[in-house]
């Protein structure tokens, strides 16, 4: 079956100074840690204090002296050696740095800002007495290029590669995501694992859509389907369950940073006014197939309350993706929901920049408060209602004056390093400028219009974007394969080129053509060949191992371990416990477990440390909580009380379990042990079932996604 044919169609003055002759015999490799060294705390000094006048990009190189390249500063100046390699005392760059040297004015010079600190002078010498090891080998004009964000792969127009006409593997391509990872293994001479049985599948896809596992009735169900369409079947019913939109509502507001409460505070109210309703509406967007640039478009442009009240009008709960982000430490500037928008929907981590130049990913701290811009017209109001608790809050736009009082002109500033001021204007990340005006939108009484919607713009300048599907396209399939296109799989920045580039260009393309249609892309991604693999490790694809740092070959189905809630959820269903619970009484006792979660795994950031990585807290929770034990209990008329008493001979009792726990029946050898469990027993069938059932539970097949 072809998912979508028409991606065939992919297509400051200084001194003249040069080198020591002994720095040009610096190693030709260099110590891993001295090059993190480096990068974080020389380059930015040089950027921030030296590049003004000393780089390829000043506006006239003073003395003849590059300091953006290996080469310039082994080059030098004209004026003698401005490093002594393993001799700081001896080197003249932290002579003129500590205004100690005779014949050269302290740097910077003092019309350009302050001097340096003390462990910023520190740190150069350190660098010096480690031999000034220096990782830059590029030339710098290339460099300076690549800078201009025009350049960067992600922004450039997207050019359809073909798709490759290959036969996979061990494999017969079915669409072009086959396609494309066929050609790749066969290019590297991997042969991909066998498909995953029909039940591992179902389970998988089960907890993919839904977070949840497949019930035995499903299962059954599912094989009794004899049809070919009976996997794509089980894929439509999942993805029309409402548990579609509680499971990715909950993985899109992990992303978004979304909580409930506010953590350890002891004086105030400690649950946020109305956080829900965000929580709804994603909930909501997501069942109701919102197309995905919608979504961007109501949450970027978000205005009115986010409070369900009587006497309030203007009800959006879109509006609590921006109202949370707009203040940081008293101030409202909007610094979180820069970050937030352009690592949710561009793939791009900007909130170094913030202070400075980013001294790997070459982002510039410019271009974070030139998107910080386009938030400058928009306030978030927090009401009290006569009490002293935040009871609302209301997103507003309002026309805004600027930091410079000229509202036709309306700029903000920003601080260097050094301590210099710079203004910035709305600019988006590929360049696009728009007015710098900062009234709203209006009419004059003569007809004259005037003024932009900032944040109205961004969303149309988001949703052109050639990243912005592909972002959604990069974090989806992450979800799905277990590992996106890139590391982090939100950073599709200049330095961090994708694993599969045409297979991440042609997926976001075809998801732009197909009206950013979630529900389909998700429907691609699990019904391809990558999806199907069985998670097991063969002598052919032993070394396709991202854990070990390798980029992802999907020659194999990656194992993963659960979140809290998935297994809180796995429990739930297999165990039958606190079946009776129902609606606050049920939700209460989620939060009570999932409470337990967050001490014992450490936290519920919703990354990588949310889910179940053996820790010893988190084993011992596993083994003795009270979940398990009211699991494994009897006595309570509960899932294993009603097993056990039942009229079945002992072997199905033992099925049951698995069936319930794992989707499968016992091996041969799993059954023999059981039987010997109740041989040990002495024939006390109900205890060996509880240790049949508490060992099936604390398995790595019930806690591991495979």
């Amino acid at each position: 079956m072809l998912l979508f044919c028409s991606l065939s169609r992919w297509r400051r003055p200084f001194f003249a100074v040069a080198v020591a002759a002994g720095f040009t015999a610096a190693a030709a490799v260099v110590d891993p840690s001295h090059v993190e060294f480096f990068e974080n705390q020389i380059r930015p000094l040089l950027v921030d204090h030296c590049y003004e006048c000393h780089s390829s990009q000043a506006k006239k190189v003073k003395a003849g002296l590059l300091l953006d390249s290996k080469a310039g500063l082994l080059k030098g100046g004209t004026a003698g050696a401005v490093i002594v390699a393993g001799k700081p005392e001896e080197s003249l760059l932290v002579q003129v740095l500590k205004d100690t040297a005779k014949d050269a004015a302290r740097m910077p010079p003092k019309e350009h800002g302050p001097a340096l600190k003390p462990e910023q002078i520190a740190a150069v010498e350190a660098w010096i007495r480690l031999g000034a090891p220096d990782p830059r080998e590029e030339d710098p004009r290339r460099q300076a290029q690549a800078v201009n964000v025009r350049d960067h792969w992600a922004f450039k127009p997207p050019v359809a590669p073909a798709v490759p006409q290959v036969q996979g593997p061990g494999f017969t391509p079915q669409n072009p995501i086959d396609a494309f990872i066929a050609a790749q293994l066969a290019s590297r001479g991997l042969t991909p694992a066998p498909r995953a049985d029909a039940r591992t599948r179902l389970r998988r896809v089960t907890f993919d859509l839904t977070g949840l596992p497949s019930t035995p009735a499903e299962m059954r169900a599912f094989l009794a389907d004899r049809s070919p369409r009976a996997f794509e079947k089980a894929v439509d019913r999942l993805l029309a369950s409402p548990r579609y939109g509680e499971r990715w509502g909950r993985h899109w507001l992990d992303v978004a940073r979304y909580a409930d409460s506010k953590g350890y505070v002891f004086e105030e109210e400690r649950r946020y006014a109305y956080a829900y309703t965000y929580r709804d509406w994603v909930i909501a967007a997501f069942n109701r197939d919102l197309p995905y640039d919608r979504f961007l478009e109501e949450l970027v442009t978000a205005a009115g309350v986010n409070a369900h009240r009587r006497e309030l009008d203007g009800f959006n709960g879109a509006t609590n993706f921006l109202s949370g982000k707009m203040e940081e430490m008293g101030v409202e500037n909007g610094v979180q929901a820069t970050a937030k928008t352009a690592q949710i929907f561009l793939g791009l981590q900007v909130q170094c920049t913030q202070c400075h130049n980013h001294p790997f990913n070459k982002g510039k701290q410019n271009q974070f408060w030139e998107l910080n811009a386009f938030f400058r017209q928009t306030r978030a109001l927090r009401k009290r209602g006569g009490t002293d608790d935040v009871q609302w809050v209301e997103l507003v736009d309002e026309d805004f004056a600027g930091e410079g009082g000229n509202p036709e002109e309306a700029e903000l500033y920003y601080e260097l390093r050094n301590g210099l001021m710079k203004v910035a204007y709305p600019v988006f990340v590929d360049g696009t400028e728009i007015s710098k005006s900062g009234y709203l939108p209006a009419v004059m009484d003569d007809g004259t219009a005037y003024g932009v919607h900032r944040r109205k713009q961004l969303a149309a300048l988001i949703k052109a974007s050639p990243s912005f599907p592909q972002a959604i396209v990069n974090r989806t399939w992450g979800h799905f394969l277990g590992h996106g296109f890139t590391k982090p799989i939100d950073d599709l920045g200049e330095h961090n080129p994708p694993s599969h580039p045409e297979l991440l260009e042609g997926l976001g393309e075809r998801f732009r053509e197909t009206s950013f249609d979630l529900k389909e892309l998700a429907r691609w991604l699990v019904l391809s060949h990558p999806y199907a693999l069985s998670s097991r490790s063969t002598a052919a694809n032993k070394n396709d191992d991202p854990s070990l740092g390798e980029r992802p070959k999907f020659t194999h189905f990656y194992l993963r371990q659960m979140q809290a809630e998935e297994l809180y959820e796995s429990l739930l269903t297999a165990t039958e416990a606190d079946r009776a619970a129902r609606g606050e009484e049920a939700a209460k006792k989620k939060d009570a477990w999932l409470s337990q979660f967050v001490i014992a795994f450490g936290t519920d950031e919703g990354d990588d440390a949310t889910t179940f990585n053996g820790s010893i807290p988190q084993v011992l929770m596993m083994f003795n909580g009270d979940m398990i034990k009211n699991a494994t209990g009897t006595g309570q008329g509960g899932f294993l009380d009603r097993v056990a008493s039942s009229s079945m001979s002992n072997a199905a009792k033992i099925e049951t379990l698995y069936m319930a726990a794992l989707a499968r029946k016992p091996a041969r050898a799993e059954l023999t042990v059981a039987n010997q469990m109740v041989a040990a027993r002495k024939g006390d069938v109900i205890s060996a079932l509880q240790d049949v059932w508490w060992a099936v539970l604390n398995s790595n097949e019930f806690i591991i996604k495979h």
